[in-house]
């Protein structure tokens, strides 16, 4: 659009901020969508991180008692080293004087690098069973592990007894154990240990298909012949005696260098290892067993057949049974992203968790900031000697802009005839198309003059009042709000004092008998008047609301008026005076009830705008920053605690409750739970004394836990909506909200 309408019908030239909104306007879908994407994106590597801490506990066994009626004798019986080649169960026993030493649990980043440098030490190979979130957590370390020479086994993704799992996770805790070991180290494997086995006499009915369905898929299952039960932490002697074999047989030996506190481990395995070898054992790998007895049957059948010895046969054995094998291509390429994605989630989430850290401790402090200050406010403004000065009583006028208002037109102008403060009504009507001039007209009111113009939007509506009111006070009020017969009076006594340039009342939800007016209610009370009552201690005040504010008409002259920059024109005013050095304060006893959306869809609407013209405001105000002098108070106190505030804790308030629901699922159910209790009482106490200031019903507050739940969850994405906006430049029109006229001066009021 090149031009726009101007309020005598007539084409004139766009605005800067209009003509940066049209550019940017075609691209606010895409970018929008964008930001929903780095939402998921974020909370999909939070699951990625909390799916992978779900991990390793001490090493226990979770099955007792179970028969073993389908399990073949010559397993139970059989060596720790489980093959299916041919599609025949067959077990491998470990040879005399032989030692396959392996570890489980791992990698850790604290232990496993203490372990392989006791391997290397003596150059000793073993065979390390990983788990697969631990690998992906950690790929140096397995890189680092498989280059010196030694072995790796699955040990599920997740350290899970698949025993009672279904044939997809089975599939999903083998397959991602793979991907991680193919992006930490460029391998797969085919050998595996299952979580809490132990010996083969140990199998079951519940644990033997599972032994078979992997052996069909061409893993080697692996048990022990010797447990250190070194998990138990018994002493380093006695780890060294209970993994010592018996009577100079060989045996798989367990041992762990992750899953708890390894010191014990780490001091018993070198002194283990020269016993071992003193006593003329030898230390080899898994694959060097299944070598070995693949050599001895080689030469075996040459004998029986006539021939003589096999050469290399050990060599040609080793190869045909090595474990690893080389990842390629799909494999290689998902294990690589996934080790990729796992970083970032290993990067992110701790920086997220202190970020949010911040976030919680500045909402809380802001909490305890606005207790201690609206208390205070409530003591000073309600002692017996204050006040503003001498009683304000010269008439005022009170402007009410107002566009298709014919269901509230009416109940707003018979509360202000009910005035007890002498007034001068201004309506301008701001080129309805429902006859409100004329219902205004149609009452007969002899102190009410209303003012016609062609669409123009509130601003000019707002302005044209100024431009033609009796009076140096001006009241404004929207079309829909109705002022209690105090109300008038109230507001304009702060003028008394002469550095007093506007006043904002105190706003009230009228249609508060539905949920929705329930929560708006809620946040009225707390979240703008507690705010409110700080914030006038402080000597900022951000914004006097459009349904009831006053104002020294030479002052809002002063400063050009009621913008037409901004969708906030109410916050563009407020900021222009403080800068202009007009005091701004608060005056509770000034009540308007005012009509809030009656659906979410309007409500959305309507925080929208707010949100977006709030922005809009502070960043036109932003040279707020730098001014001197009593002026520059709101740039240096107000705008960064409106930006803090109202800003960016919001945006980051929805990361808050996403990190509570992965703390619960992940972390600690029962603390996570604690501490958003702990935060919703602390809400619920500053609401509780919010409704106590306003001698407001408690009843109401019984909502606020649901209010917590669904209503904020909804205002957080209202204003990251208005973010991605205001960042994009994206265009923002005046929606009207639909009303229904039902809101009147509370009963027993006047």
């Amino acid at each position: 659009m090149s031009s726009t309408t101007s309020r005598r019908g007539r084409r004139r030239a766009p605005t800067r901020i209009e003509r940066a909104a049209g550019r940017a306007a075609a691209l606010q879908k895409p970018r929008v969508i964008l930001a929903l994407l780095l939402l998921l994106a974020l909370t999909s590597v939070m699951l990625l991180d909390g799916y992978l801490r779900a991990e390793v506990g001490g090493d226990q066994r979770v099955r007792t008692g179970a028969s073993a009626d389908k399990v073949p004798e010559k397993v139970l019986d059989g060596g720790p080293i489980l093959t299916f080649r041919g599609g025949q169960a067959k077990t491998v026993s470990v040879p005399d004087k032989t030692i396959a030493l392996t570890f489980d649990d791992g990698p850790d980043p604290t232990w496993t690098p203490q372990v392989l440098e006791i391997l290397r030490k003596y150059d000793v190979p073993a065979t390390f069973f990983l788990v697969g979130s631990m690998v992906s957590r950690y790929p140096d370390i397995v890189r680092d592990m498989v280059e010196q020479g030694n072995e790796v086994g699955v040990h599920t993704f997740t350290h899970i007894d698949l025993s009672y799992q279904s044939e997809a996770r089975v599939d999903r805790e083998m397959r991602q154990t793979q991907l991680a070991l193919a992006g930490a180290a460029g391998i797969t494997t085919t050998l595996f240990r299952a979580p809490y086995s132990s010996e083969t006499d140990a199998i079951d009915d519940y644990s033997w298909p599972v032994y078979q369905k992997l052996g069909k898929d061409g893993y080697t299952s692996v048990f022990i012949d010797t447990d250190s039960d070194d998990w138990k932490r018994p002493g380093v002697k006695k780890i060294i005696e209970w993994a010592t074999p018996e009577d100079g047989k060989g045996a798989s030996v367990l041992f762990h260098d992750a899953g708890g506190e390894r010191s014990q481990t780490i001091e018993a395995l070198p002194r283990y290892i020269e016993k071992m070898r003193a006593a003329g054992y030898t230390f080899t790998t898994i694959s060097g067993v299944l070598a070995k007895q693949q050599a001895a049957q080689a030469q075996t059948q040459a004998q029986a057949q006539g021939g003589g010895p096999v050469r290399n046969g050990s060599a040609t054995a080793t190869r045909l049974q090595a474990a690893h094998r080389t990842a390629t291509g799909v494999t290689l390429y998902e294990g690589k992203a996934l080790v990729a994605a796992v970083a970032v989630a290993e990067w992110t989430v701790p920086a997220l968790s202190a970020g949010l850290t911040v976030v919680g401790v500045a909402v809380l402090g802001r909490f305890g900031m606005m207790l201690l200050l609206a208390r205070r406010h409530h003591r000073q403004r309600n002692r017996r000697r204050f006040s503003w000065g001498p009683p304000v009583t010269r008439p005022v006028s009170v402007i009410v802009p107002a566009y298709n208002e014919k269901e509230c037109i009416a109940n707003t102008l018979a509360s202000l005839a009910r005035s007890t403060h002498p007034v001068e009504i201004i309506v301008v009507d701001d080129g309805s198309t429902d006859g409100t001039a004329d219902i205004a007209e149609s009452l007969g009111m002899p102190n009410v003059r209303v003012i016609r113009q062609q669409n123009a939007g509130k601003p000019a509506a707002l302005n044209n009042g100024v431009r033609n009111a009796s009076y140096d006070i001006v009241v404004m009020m929207d079309g829909d709000t109705v002022f209690e017969p105090d109300t008038v009076r109230q507001l304009v006594q702060p003028f008394a004092d002469p550095s007093v340039g506007a006043v904002a009342g105190n706003a009230k939800v009228g249609n508060r008998t539905t949920l929705i007016g329930a929560w708006q209610h809620i946040e009225y009370v707390m979240g703008f008047n507690l705010d409110r009552r700080m914030y006038d201690l402080l000597r900022c005040m951000p914004t006097i609301p459009g349904a009831i504010g006053a104002f020294h008409r030479e002052a809002v002259l002063a400063v050009g008026g009621m913008s037409e920059d901004t969708l906030a024109e109410d916050t563009d005013i407020t900021i222009a005076l403080h800068r202009a050095g007009w005091r701004v304060v608060y005056q509770e006893h000034a009540r308007a009830w005012t009509e809030a959306p009656g659906s979410l869809k309007q409500l959305w609407s309507q925080r929208y705008r707010w949100s977006y013209g709030t922005m809009q405001a502070l960043w036109k105000h932003r040279g707020a920053l730098t001014d001197r002098g009593p002026s520059g108070r709101f740039g240096r106190v107000g705008l960064p605690l409106v930006v803090l505030f109202q800003i960016v804790t919001p945006v980051f308030a929805p990361l808050i409750d996403v990190f509570t629901a992965y703390s619960m699922i992940f972390i600690d159910f029962r603390a996570a739970l604690l501490a958003w209790l702990a935060v919703l009482g602390v809400q619920l106490l500053c609401a509780a004394y919010a409704f106590r200031l306003d001698r407001e019903k408690y009843r109401y507050l019984l909502m606020m836990p649901l209010q917590q739940l669904a209503y904020r969850q909804m205002m957080y994405l209202v204003l990251i909506h208005s973010c991605v906006t205001a960042l994009t430049g994206g265009r923002l029109r005046w929606q009207k909200l639909k009303r229904t006229g039902e809101v009147g001066t509370p009963a027993g009021v006047g």
